[in-house]
């Protein structure tokens, strides 16, 4: 499973009920992509849940990393009407660790949230590696048991490891809960899930 992500910031005054209208005509392009799990189509509009920018962004968990790169580079994803529309985004992207299905999964769900979070470096000399290991394990087995909650649909953890930065992303059933440790909040438009079932849990 491997995870990415790309967001646009939209200025003040941006016409938000125009955007969505045309996310609503394409967002049910990838509902049959092969070798895709899931890809959310996310908002946020300034002020509602706290956001201070109003933004549109798309977070993907893939099966198949030969499908993500085909999806990027060439025609066939729609990602170039993207970059025709926007200009082309910096992805992010993460080497997936563990999803999880919630009790809600059966459910559209309605809302995101992502939490980022830097691994602290090693301070020992002598460092093993094997603190990364054991936080590695510790954030697995709180995703466990965020996923447990009935309002869950799915939730996903991934590793950068180029900036040792761990995403957390959790799809909810209708909203954020208030008490969620999250970096971020969304309004979840669609989500294409042609490959929900393939992803891998654990």
């Amino acid at each position: 499973m491997y995870a990415m992500q790309y967001a646009f910031p939209l200025p003040a005054g941006y016409d938000m009920p125009g955007l969505r209208d045309r996310i609503g005509l394409a967002m049910h392009s990838l509902d049959d992509r092969a070798g895709l799990g899931l890809k959310a189509y996310l908002f946020r509009e300034r002020g509602a849940g706290g956001s201070p920018v109003d933004e549109y962004a798309c977070f993907y968990l893939w099966n198949d990393t030969a499908s993500m790169a085909d999806f990027l580079v060439t025609g066939s994803g729609r990602f170039q009407n993207i970059i025709r529309f926007f200009g082309r985004p910096a992805v992010d992207h993460w080497t997936g660790i563990a999803t999880v299905a919630g009790p809600a999964r059966g459910t559209a769900p309605k809302a995101a949230s992502r939490r980022l979070t830097v691994v602290p470096p090693a301070i020992a000399a002598d460092e093993t590696g094997l603190d990364l290991a054991a936080r590695i394990e510790h954030e697995v087995a709180e995703l466990r048991a965020l996923a447990s909650r009935d309002a869950v649909h799915t939730a996903a953890l991934g590793l950068d490891p180029r900036d040792w930065r761990l995403v957390r992303f959790v799809l909810w059933q209708d909203t954020v809960p208030a008490d969620e440790d999250a970096t971020e909040r969304y309004e979840v438009l669609h989500m294409s899930a042609p490959g929900l079932a393939d992803l891998p849990e654990g």
